[in-house]
């Protein structure tokens, strides 16, 4: 295949997968690999599209006759790390992104290795990786829930607070406002908890934990009247959260007693056994 009928085509495989068209993308790709298929560039490219269209076996093979042709290519090599990650094959994936990194070192390749030790439930390496990026990378909102989560786990909250102010600015998930919440609360902010809570439940309204822990800090707060709420809203979503709103409204400074369960179910909405 001559040199400009071959970046032509490329450029039209590109163009139709950065549109979303994968399919046509793929077409184009076993197309062009039918008169070139020892061509780096076009394995890598029918690699990326696959992995796109979830098809990790065959991507696999395009992206290591890729490699064997052309091994000194970051963006393959980093490309082979996802896919053996996706595959479950930590090893092979940390192998890949540690070349990529060597390559072509930066926050993309951080974030791929912090992905992966993450999933192979490699918890120390993680923790570094992650570290890093922050340093790397300050405007990572997701190296910096990360880092954040694990610091608030190693019974850190002080250090995870500012990590997870950063990583809810712009358009965080709701994990990253459940984790600032859980944060404020164990520092004693309260109604700090509570917003991040609220923030939570406006992003996953059916997360019936959050509802629960938001009726806690509210409680905390001396709030009683929203955080039965808050209960409410739990209890009415996830009926086994009943232990644990009956736990917290008896025994927090702010809690109230009750003679009978079936008292409290009823005030929480539900007079169902």
């Amino acid at each position: 295949m001559g040199v400009p009928k071959l970046q032509n085509q490329m450029r039209r495989i590109v163009a139709d997968f950065n549109a979303g068209r994968h399919e046509q993308a793929r077409s184009l790709c076993g197309e062009a690999l039918r008169e070139a298929a020892d061509d780096p560039a076009l394995n890598h490219l029918m690699a990326a599209v696959l992995f796109a269209k979830g098809e990790i076996l065959q991507a696999r093979a395009h992206i290591q006759a890729s490699l064997a042709i052309r091994a000194d290519n970051a963006s393959a090599q980093l490309l082979a790390g996802r896919l053996e990650r996706a595959a479950r094959d930590f090893d092979q994936a940390l192998f890949h992104l540690a070349r990529a990194a060597e390559l072509a070192p930066g926050a993309a390749v951080l974030i791929e290795q912090g992905r992966t030790l993450d999933e192979a439930g490699d918890r120390a390496h993680a923790l570094e990786v992650w570290r890093q990026l922050t340093l790397a990378d300050p405007f990572s909102a997701e190296a910096a829930a990360r880092l954040g989560r694990m610091l608030f786990e190693d019974g850190m909250p002080a250090d995870a607070a500012p990590l997870l102010e950063r990583a809810v600015k712009g358009s965080a998930p709701a994990s990253a406002w459940f984790d600032l919440a859980l944060v404020r609360q164990d520092l004693h902010d309260h109604v700090g908890a509570a917003a991040a809570y609220r923030k939570a439940l406006e992003i996953r309204p059916d997360d019936a934990e959050a509802a629960v822990n938001l009726g806690v800090a509210l409680q905390e707060a001396g709030d009683m009247d929203a955080a039965i709420e808050a209960y409410r809203t739990a209890y009415g979503q996830r009926a086994t959260t009943f232990g644990t709103i009956a736990m917290a409204l008896t025994s927090a400074p702010h809690g109230k007693l009750w003679i009978d369960r079936e008292t409290l179910k009823g005030l929480l909405g539900k007079n169902k056994n």
